[in-house]
Order: C-alpha cells, then structure tokens, then sequence
C-alpha cells in the first residue's frame, strides 16, 4: 500500500519540506524527502503541492532540480510529478541505480514522473546518461526519452522537436559503451543489468 504524504505537506511547508515521489535506490525509500524553494502553495481538496523558484528536492541520492515542481495524488495514493525548468535552461534528474556505484541522470525542458507505472520522461531536448562512479559511461539525446525504474530500459524519440543547429534532421543520438566496459557492481552485489534501449516508445 502506498503511504500518502499530503496530511504532512502543512507540517512541511513551515519547514519548507515536501516530499517528492521519484523511484530510486531502494534503501532511498526510506530516507526523509526535503524540498526547497522560493515559495509553496498547497491545496488540501485537490491533494497537489506547487513548489516555485529554484526548486531543489531529494530523497535519498535522488535529486530533482527545477524552476517549478508540481506534485498530486490520486485516491489510489499513486503520486505524479511534474517539474519545469526555467526558460533557457533545463530541468534536472539524477538517483543512484540499486547495488552499484551507477547513476542516472537526465535533463529536459520538462521531466514527468509517474508513480503508478515507475516511470520518468524527460521531454525537448532531452538526455539520459550512466554514470560509474564519475566516469560517463553512456549518454543518449532526443525530444522524448522515457525511462523505466523498474526494467532499466529507456525508449527515445526524435523528430522536428529534436532539430538543432548540430542536429538538423532531429534523429536520435546515443553514444553506448561495450557491455562489461562498465557497470563493475559493488563487493556485496550480484551482477548489474545492463540498460537496454527499447525498440518501441512506451507511453
């Protein structure tokens, strides 16, 4: 059962502490959930919080960067987020991947998350990278990514709103290191999946 968080979101806004449901290393389910910003509005009825300015939020060694972060609640206690950069820039996502020293990283003009499926999309101009440790492992563009917590695959779409000056036919790009050139898993984990681009855009 899912545990609602918006009865404490009053509590929180003094404190200028909010939750935000993004999947993440498992032991991150645990930990407290911060938020800061400029302000917070907080609607009891409808169950959303609206956190503006310079949001940072965190959970754990999940982060989530961006100039506005709304969060509701169905009444099945599934949570959904959505957070917008400001104009000119990008807004960010980074949590570590479960029993290895890898992290995934995204940014988009918008980043959506979805509670209910476990899943992340990072829409225009969107990026998705791995990370070892610092070293950067793989590193994929498009105008949507959608990226799955639970099967570790990510699917990418290109397109009109993908054209840049760089890229003018807005076709996908990807760079994918040899399996096994990474991914190393830590002394007390087993073998770390490899992530799998998907064939199809999962939406």
């Amino acid at each position: 059962m899912k545990h609602p968080f918006f009865p404490l979101v009053v509590l929180a806004a003094l404190a200028v502490g909010a939750v935000f449901p993004v999947a993440a290393e498992r032991a991150d389910r645990d930990k407290p959930m911060n938020a800061e910003a400029d302000a917070l509005r907080y609607d009891d009825l409808k169950q959303t919080s609206v956190f503006t300015g310079n949001v940072v939020i965190t959970k754990g060694t999940t982060i989530v960067r961006g100039e506005r972060v709304d969060v509701s609640q169905d009444p099945q206690g599934y949570q959904q987020a959505l957070a917008v950069a400001a104009p000119g820039k990008l807004a960010f996502y980074r949590k570590k991947r479960d029993g290895v020293d890898e992290y995934i990283e995204g940014e988009g003009e918008r980043i959506e998350y979805d509670s209910r499926a476990d899943t992340v999309k990072f829409i225009k101009q969107a990026v998705v990278r791995r990370y070892n440790g610092a070293t950067l492992v793989d590193e994929t563009t498009g105008s949507l990514i959608v990226y799955d917590n639970n099967t570790d695959v990510f699917t990418v779409d290109g397109g009109a709103q993908n054209r840049t000056a760089a890229n003018p036919t807005g076709r996908i790009r990807a760079m994918l290191s040899p399996r096994g050139a990474a991914s190393a898993p830590l002394p007390s984990a087993g073998p770390a999946p490899r992530l799998r681009p998907g064939t199809t855009l999962g939406q």
